[in-house]
């Protein structure tokens, strides 16, 4: 009995104890669950409480309800992860949030946190995955970083505003995996000891302009690396053969940067490697020739000084999708077993030195979409399959020597969108089909031997139609106005006979048309149906008769008119007089009588001759002076006319001269100024320096900026006729070399002709300032029309903006304007044009509200003289300047696109550029209204916002977005911004409904998210041509 009794006490006291022992346990627990709630919600309040934590609450019934929040994550019962990517927090890092003591993971991707980076995170000592990216962190990274959890296996910093070096301590975080700093402001050093991260597997450094650097060798001990990207990161001289050694590498970008010497020999031998991005440096030597790297899938070795042969073993590359090889100086044959890669869809080797026969198989085996392999040395015909397969869309194999034939395919290949075969020895007719291909936009065939006739009908979406020096003949079809997208056509030195169709006037975007060298007859068409943007007509060399229709006058857009070498009579329309054309020809005609008095001066002195029966006022003209009164002079009053006119001419120089030392002498005297002028005119001019001068008075400012004033100035007696006059002023005498450098420029500017871009008339220059001249613009800058609440309390003189709401019809003719003079100077100038100053200011409107760019930067070259050569100061405005400009001052055409991104935006929404709210831009707050997922239309110009332009105004919404994208490489060019904007303004025929047009930006919006352009880079090949 005692004896159970004592094993039964010893039971009992065995319970009690595990009870007491298991009590605090439990108390424990539940004081450090609601501890952490605590905190979470402590959390909450240090951000203000956003409304995406909202459900963030503590609850009476359980101690542990934060484990159930989706941005957070519990491991027996205690917070190990924090996830709040994409949730609009704005503030500083929290300092206690390491008072979560069991950490591992904290995800604050895309977000507005700002400030230093956050040491405070030393105290999670069981971190394993940070992701502060794509938020506003600055300053330097710590050189302690290394303080950092020794377990950490991400490390997440992209697309911040971190500056100086990469610390050398952070390769004392042993177990990283993975390591993004890319899009930064880093301006350091990149230390060796990265290559001491033995476990690294993803290596970003990309977009960030870090002081000249070369790749250690102590990188090609990262043998498990497999994601390396380090385009434009200033890396310089030859890239280590220890690269060989990464034996795990699968993405290797190093595109855009400044490496020289050979490519590493053992580069192509790497098992993994899929993509590898070497474009854009000064590689030289030959490409290596063993090629073990059979997972290749795109290679891009473009824009270097690369030469030899492309190697043979690029044939057994049978899972490669793109080659790109332009732009180098590789000589020798395409190997003939490329043809047969069945992956192919891209090929480019324009402009480099290759010649022989392209291989046959091209095209027959793949998908293929590009052929780019222009100037090149190739012989031989085009291969037949190129369009085997029809999903062809782009062939360009100009300036070649090139024979036979097109391939049949073309002709029955619907996907072709651009064909340029220019300057080659191709012959006979042109497929039948491929006039008609629906999605061609252009068609280059000049300068070849092409024989036949133009079909009754071209592609509804050709824009460009180039078929100059051809033996094409017959008449041109009336059907030609089946192209009504139609922008160019140049069919010069042809053997095309017949008259010109009336159908021809009905283009409405027509631009170009040179029909001169034919055999064309007959009248000019009686009625001008459509030609509201031409700009250029040449007619000339043919055998067109009657007389030359006044409704050419009404041709607004016109720069460039040329109708000389025909058999036209009658008298010269005055009309034509009042378009002020900086280049007309009329030569070589029979017209008669007087020439319209706009055209009496010595810059057309060759534009009337041989005319027998045509006469002129100024006898500098090389034609007839036209008399008064019946011809019937003697030989005596002829020489007494002759006397009396010189002497008439010596005085009237005396006069002027008198005069002009008159005023200047005055002003001098009453200013203090330096009046010694230099006028460089770039069209006739109905106006003298003394007009402008005299102009120049406080009550014609219209404007002013940081370089000077622009005036309205009145340049004809009644007051009615007026130019822009910009005064740029500077403090010193510009050295001679400075000088011919804004001379040279003005020059360029002087010779642009396009009707949406602002005509600078003349230039007059001093030693201590420059006037620029420009046409007036009725209607002012577009700035004024879109934030007009802003530009009432200001005023100036010389009229003001009426203060009446821009429809949206005209804010999309203005979208369009303005991108067609954008896109005029990035692809059909030579060399191109970057504005780098784009926005709502600089598009001014003409009476008709058409768009024309204005204020090309001349400005900047005087301000910053002071500067080196290089574009060593950021231009533009608050609002407008795309990041990379700000971070690396390298300018390309992408800075203009994100700029009229910008523009776009605020043609939609209203505001204005820098209208976010306290801590963004518009392009910043349309990019978050978007992350939000909010309603396009909420973000819509309330003012204007109506159900029938919902559809084009969201469209457009999204091209803005896209435009301002983050990366460069993710923008389009304004080549495909017009057309974009040409689809909205102009709907697709066939009953298509006008809500396609929302879908039309979709594909570029897709590709253009942060996350996907941060991540995965550019993702594909430079297109340039």
């Amino acid at each position: 009995m005692s004896k159970i009794t004592s094993t039964s006490l010893q039971i009992l006291s065995y319970m009690l104890t595990l009870l007491f022992l298991t009590l605090p346990f439990h108390g424990n627990s539940q004081t450090t669950s609601g501890l952490e709630q605590t905190i979470l919600l402590k959390l909450k309040q240090h951000w203000s409480n956003p409304p995406s934590i909202n459900h963030w609450t503590s609850s009476s019934n359980s101690t542990s309800i934060h484990c159930t929040w989706p941005e957070i994550n519990c491991t027996d019962g205690s917070v190990t992860g924090i996830t709040l990517a994409d949730r609009n927090i704005s503030g500083t890092f929290p300092p206690f949030i390491c008072d979560l003591q069991n950490l591992t993971h904290i995800d604050l991707y895309n977000n507005n946190i700002n400030g230093p980076f956050p040491t405070v995170l030393y105290n999670c000592s069981k971190l394993q995955y940070l992701d502060l990216s794509q938020n506003y962190f600055l300053g330097r990274i710590p050189d302690d970083v290394n303080r950092l959890s020794t377990r950490l296996q991400v490390l997440n910093l992209y697309a911040n505003y971190f500056t100086g070096d990469i610390p050398p301590a952070i390769g004392q975080l042993s177990e990283l995996k993975t390591l993004q700093l890319h899009v930064n402001a880093f301006n350091g050093s990149v230390p060796p000891e990265i290559g001491d991260l033995s476990n690294l597997e993803i290596l970003r450094l990309a977009y960030n302009a870090l002081t000249p650097w070369t790749m250690p060798s102590s990188f090609g001990q990262l043998k498990k690396l497999t994601v390396l990207w380090m385009a434009q990161t200033n890396l310089t001289g030859p890239l280590p053969e220890t690269m060989g050694n990464m034996t795990a590498l699968e993405y290797l970008d190093l595109s855009m940067n400044h490496l020289t010497g050979n490519i590493p020999s053992g580069l192509l031998s790497l098992k993994n490697l899929t993509i590898l991005y070497l474009y854009k440096n000064r590689l030289s030597g030959a490409i290596p020739t063993r090629v073990e790297a059979l997972n290749l899938d795109v290679i891009d070795l473009s824009e270097n000084n690369l030469t030899g042969t492309i190697p043979d073993g690029f044939g057994k590359l049978t899972k490669l999708t793109g080659l790109a090889l332009f732009l180098n100086q590789l000589s020798g044959e395409v190997p003939y077993t490329i043809g047969r890669l069945s992956k192919l869809v891209q090929f480019k080797v324009f402009s480099n030195k290759l010649s022989g026969e392209l291989p046959p198989d091209l095209g027959r085996y793949s998908m293929l979409e590009v052929v780019y392999v222009s100037s090149n040395r190739f012989t031989g015909p085009l291969p037949e399959y190129l369009c085997a397969n029809g999903v062809l869309v782009d062939v360009m194999a100009h300036e070649n020597n090139f024979t036979g034939e097109l391939p049949n395919s073309l002709g029955k290949c619907s996907s072709l969108s651009f064909v340029w075969v220019r300057g080659n020895r191709l012959s006979g007719d042109i497929p039948t089909g491929l006039w008609t291909s629906f999605n061609l936009t252009e068609l280059m065939i000049s300068d070849n031997s092409f024989t036949g006739q133009l079909p009754d009908k071209v592609a509804t979406n050709l824009s460009k139609l180039w078929i100059s020096n051809n033996q094409f003949s017959g008449e041109i079809p009336a059907g030609i106005s089946s192209g009504r997208n139609l922008m160019v056509f140049n069919a010069s030195n042809n053997l095309f006979n017949g008259t010109i169709p009336q159908g021809l006037t009905a283009l409405p975007l027509l631009t170009t048309l040179l029909l001169d060298g034919n055999q064309l007859s007959g009248h000019f068409p009686s009625e001008i149906v459509a030609w509201r943007s031409l700009n250029i007509l040449n007619l000339s060399r043919n055998r067109l008769s009657g007389q030359i229709p006044p409704e050419i006058g009404s041709l607004h857009a016109l720069t460039d008119l040329d109708l000389s070498g025909n058999q036209l009579s009658g008298q010269i329309p005055p009309q034509l007089g009042l378009l002020r054309l900086p280049s007309i020809n009329l030569s070589s005609n029979h017209l008669t009588g007087k020439i319209p008095v706009e055209f009496e001066y010595t810059v057309f002195n060759s534009s009337f001759l041989n005319n027998p029966d045509l006469c002129a006022s100024n006898p500098s003209l090389g034609i007839d002076v036209c008399s008064s009164g019946p011809r019937k002079l003697t030989k005596l009053s002829t020489e007494l006319f002759a006397i009396l006119a010189s002497i008439a001419a010596v005085l009237f120089v005396l006069i002027m001269l008198f005069g002009l030392f008159a005023i200047r002498y005055y002003g001098k005297r009453k200013r203090g100024l330096d009046l010694k002028w230099k006028l460089t005119p770039f069209v006739r001019l109905n106006f003298t320096d003394s007009n402008i001068l005299t102009g120049l008075i406080e009550n014609n400012v219209i404007g002013s900026g940081g370089s000077g004033k622009v005036y309205r100035v009145a340049v004809n007696h009644s007051g009615d006729e007026f130019v822009a006059v910009k005064r740029i002023w500077n403090n010193k005498k510009l050295d001679q070399r400075l000088e011919k450098e804004f001379e040279a420029e003005v020059e360029i500017l002087g010779t642009i002709r396009h009707s949406n871009i602002v005509k600078l008339l003349c230039c007059l220059s001093s030693d201590n300032s420059k006037l620029l001249v420009y046409e007036f613009s009725e209607n002012r800058s577009l700035d004024r029309w879109l934030h007009r609440k802003k530009t009432q309390s200001s005023h100036v003189s010389g009229g003001s903006v009426r203060h009446v709401v821009l429809d949206w019809p005209k804010r999309l003719q203005i979208a369009v304007g303005a991108a067609r003079g954008l896109c005029y100077m990035h692809h059909d100038c030579s060399p191109s044009i970057v504005h780098r100053d784009v926005k709502s200011s600089n598009i001014l409107l003409d009476s008709e509200f058409n768009a024309k760019i204005a204020d090309f930067g001349l400005a900047r070259i005087l301000i910053e003289h002071g500067e080196p050569n290089t574009v060593s100061a950021v231009a533009g405005s608050f609002g407008y300047i795309a990041p990379e400009y700000a971070h690396t001052r390298r300018v390309n055409e992408k800075i203009d696109v994100y700029s009229f991104g910008v523009v776009l935006l605020e043609l939609v929404t209203g505001r204005e550029a820098n209208d976010g709210d306290e801590n963004t831009c518009l392009a910043e707050w349309a990019w978050q209204h978007i992350r939000e997922d909010n309603p396009i239309v909420d973000a819509l110009d309330a003012d204007i916002k109506e159900a029938g332009n919902l559809g084009e105004m969201s469209s457009v919404f999204n091209l803005g977005i896209v435009c301002t994208g983050t990366l460069p490489s993710s923008r389009p060019t304004m080549k495909e911004v017009l057309q974009i904007l040409l689809r909205c303004n102009h709907p697709p025929a066939f009953g298509q409904k006008n809500g396609r047009s929302e879908y039309d930006a979709a594909p570029l919006l897709k590709n253009s998210t942060h996350r996907s352009m941060l991540e995965y880079g550019n993702g594909g090949f430079a297109f340039s041509v």
